[in-house]
């Protein structure tokens, strides 16, 4: 009993981990494809490698709170879903004020600015982002991540522990270098 106990939860972590390195990475090039669309010169994410650490981070707290509390409300489909919505908007905008304060503070750089936003609170979050936030993770939770998934859980153990050592490499080359610009 212990063993699956402990077995399992190596089964979270990995599914954890390798949930945040492929969100990750789809952040990055999102944003880079936005980049792209929209001919600026953005960058995505503070790191040197092909990901974006906060669409990681996001995700999995998306997932925990779907795993951990969403899935145990109880309720029709149509309130959890707002209930989930006003949930994760506030979570997601939170993130986004400590990623971006945590990144200034650290690096002096300011990676986005929604102080030209009608409804800013600060520079790094506005209801504009908190309505994106609310939209996107209602169409992760319900429609990207069911078709994600079992790709995810497949995931070769190496290949996991391979992305964490060069994650940490790019997490130390960047503290070496700086954030890129």
């Amino acid at each position: 009993m212990i063993y699956k106990k402990v077995h399992n939860n190596i089964g979270d972590i990995m599914y954890f981990l390798n949930s945040f390195f492929i969100y990750s990475i789809l952040g990055y090039i999102f944003e880079t494809i936005g980049g792209i669309i929209t001919k600026t010169n953005y960058k995505s994410g503070i790191l040197h490698g092909p990901w974006t650490p906060i669409y990681g981070i996001g995700v999995v707290v998306i997932l925990l709170l779907s795993n951990y509390f969403f899935k145990n409300l109880h309720m029709p489909r149509w309130k959890e879903t707002i209930i989930v919505i006003i949930i994760l908007a506030v979570f997601l905008t939170c993130l986004e004020a400590i990623g971006g304060v945590l990144i200034e503070k650290t690096s002096g750089i300011v990676f986005w600015d929604y102080s030209d936003k009608k409804f800013h609170i600060g520079k790094y979050i506005c209801l504009e982002m908190m309505l994106v936030w609310a939209i996107g993770s209602v169409i992760f939770i319900y429609f990207i991540n069911p078709i994600l998934d079992s790709i995810i859980k497949k995931v070769p153990l190496f290949l996991t522990i391979a992305m964490s050592i060069v994650f940490i490499i790019d997490i130390i080359y960047t503290i070496c270098t700086g954030i890129k610009k």
